[in-house]
């Protein structure tokens, strides 16, 4: 499957999804991207404060990949996408209640979902045909569904107790800096 790059008005289709022959999962080695490096064709930005940036960066990607990658053959069948297409795609499709097909629709339209689901860059194709979501929902199950969500939940407090302890802090400062000086 190839992934289409825009530079500047110019579709550079060069890059593959697909992994080398061999085994049918391997993880990607390559670090998540950040928000603010994903390349857009307009040369703008994505915000730090969309919804799904903020839930892109609570899922703990990395940690669950290799309990999805069980589900795969050593060296039958093609080679599967990442566990964070598989996973994104379906969280998506569940918030935003919309078929198999709109899933892949406004994926490939919106460089936001784009993003949540992994990719580098904004591609104007499809990542993948609607038929792998049930194939998705076949791999992953309840079980790991719940446990992400648990550690969801506790990276959300941990960060919120963060931002909180950083407000406390910043207000500590105001206050001490507004004090009056008593004299003498």
């Amino acid at each position: 499957m190839k992934v289409a790059q825009l530079q500047g008005n110019q579709v550079k289709s060069d890059k593959t999804l697909a992994p080398p022959p061999g085994k049918m999962y391997r993880k990607v080695d390559s670090p998540p991207t950040a928000a603010e490096k994903f390349e857009l064709p307009f040369e703008g930005k994505l915000s730090q404060d969309n919804r799904w940036v903020i839930m892109a960066n609570l899922i703990p990607w990395e940690e669950f990949e290799e309990e999805y990658a069980r589900n795969f053959a050593e060296d039958i069948g093609a080679p599967a996408l990442p566990f964070r297409m598989a996973l994104g795609s379906l969280i998506i499709k569940e918030k935003l209640g919309i078929s198999d097909r709109e899933t892949v629709e406004q994926i490939k339209e919106n460089p936001y979902l784009q993003y949540f689901v992994g990719q580098k860059y904004y591609s104007n194709e499809a990542p993948f045909d609607a038929s792998l979501l049930v194939r998705f929902r076949e791999r992953i199950n309840a079980n790991l569904v719940n446990q992400i969500n648990q550690r969801m939940v506790h990276k959300s407090q941990e960060e919120s107790e963060e931002k909180a302890k950083k407000k406390a802090h910043s207000q500590k400062g105001k206050k001490q800096e507004s004090a009056p000086i008593k004299g003498n």
